[in-house]
């Protein structure tokens, strides 16, 4: 019988571990598969751990790792992935805005041979005007930036044993699921899905941790930036040219105008351009420092299972 592993990264859930559990239930009823459910609590501050813990006391199909402090929801995801041992892996939400009848489609895809089933929304659910228009502008940077269309594409999906292993592999710190679950190549397909309101809780990404967040895996996935520095610079350059040139023939015009306010503001300009450039630089200085330092990319606190 085949084995399909879930893995759900959890961070102060603990209002949404029962109905999550209670849910999958009744969707394994209709799948002729067996399964485990690993939790990954990102230092919950909450009774999280403990709503797991008591689960697994009545089924041993629920596990748990649990951080010894809060790493990020990357980290949790990987650290699911190198810990799960089924024949294929769904990675799915625990607040049920992954809709979990969705897996009996998802496996059914995956024996057809798909390797990659890519769970799409159809919409956003309930959001905040704002927070949409961010939403939209940060897939349209990162998609653009790492040549992914992430707009078609969440982190809820499902991984043959081949891909999860590949994953498992890489060693770099700072990672990005989505990027790297389209990265490792394999066969894919997709399902559709609707977003469904959460069961408890409010969502923990705000408009400024998204803008964080794309920012960050832009530079962890793309040199784009950098070439937008080199762009500048002969943007600079050309702008020196032209206004070179145009000095020289008021000159011999008679008619040179004078210099100063256009060197102002040149200089101001050019010194704006060469600090953003050094911080761009500087950001990528800090992601190889952090890479080479080769702390681990989660401590992992407690286990259950």
């Amino acid at each position: 019988m085949d084995k399909i592993s879930l893995v759900v990264p959890c961070f102060n859930e603990q209002d949404n571990i029962v109905p999550f559990y209670d849910a999958i239930l009744k969707v394994f009823d209709d799948i002729p598969a067996a399964f485990e459910l690993m939790f990954v609590d990102d230092g919950s501050s909450d009774s999280t751990f403990e709503r797991i813990q008591a689960l697994h006391g009545k089924d041993d199909r629920v596990k748990c790792i649990s951080f010894s402090r809060n790493f990020g929801k990357e980290a949790a995801l990987f650290a699911g992935i190198r810990n799960v041992t089924g024949d294929c892996t769904v990675v799915i939400d625990a607040d049920l805005q992954h809709p979990p009848l969705l897996i009996k489609e998802m496996y059914k895809l995956w024996k057809e041979g798909y390797q990659v089933v890519e769970g799409i929304k159809r919409d956003r659910g309930k959001e905040s005007v704002i927070h949409g228009l961010f939403t939209k502008l940060f897939y349209r940077m990162i998609s653009s930036a790492v040549k992914i269309d992430m707009a078609n594409s969440s982190d809820y999906k499902l991984l043959d044993r081949k891909v999860t292993e590949e994953l498992a592999k890489l060693k770099e710190r700072n990672t990005f699921f989505r990027a790297l679950s389209f990265w490792v190549g394999f066969k894919k397909t997709s399902v559709y899905y609707e977003v469904a309101d959460r069961v408890s809780g409010h969502s923990k990404w705000s408009t400024r941790s998204l803008m964080k967040y794309a920012v960050k895996n832009v530079i962890c996935f793309s040199y784009l930036p950098l070439h937008i520095i080199s762009i500048v610079g002969i943007i600079f350059v050309l702008i020196a040219l032209g206004i070179g040139i145009d000095a020289i023939l008021s000159y011999f015009r008679n008619n040179a105008a004078s210099g100063f306010p256009t060197i102002v503001f040149l200089m101001l300009i050019g010194f704006g351009g060469c600090l953003i450039s050094l911080g761009i630089i500087g950001v990528y200085i800090a992601q190889i420092y952090d890479e080479v330092k080769k702390r681990p990319q989660y401590i992992i606190g407690r286990r259950i299972g």
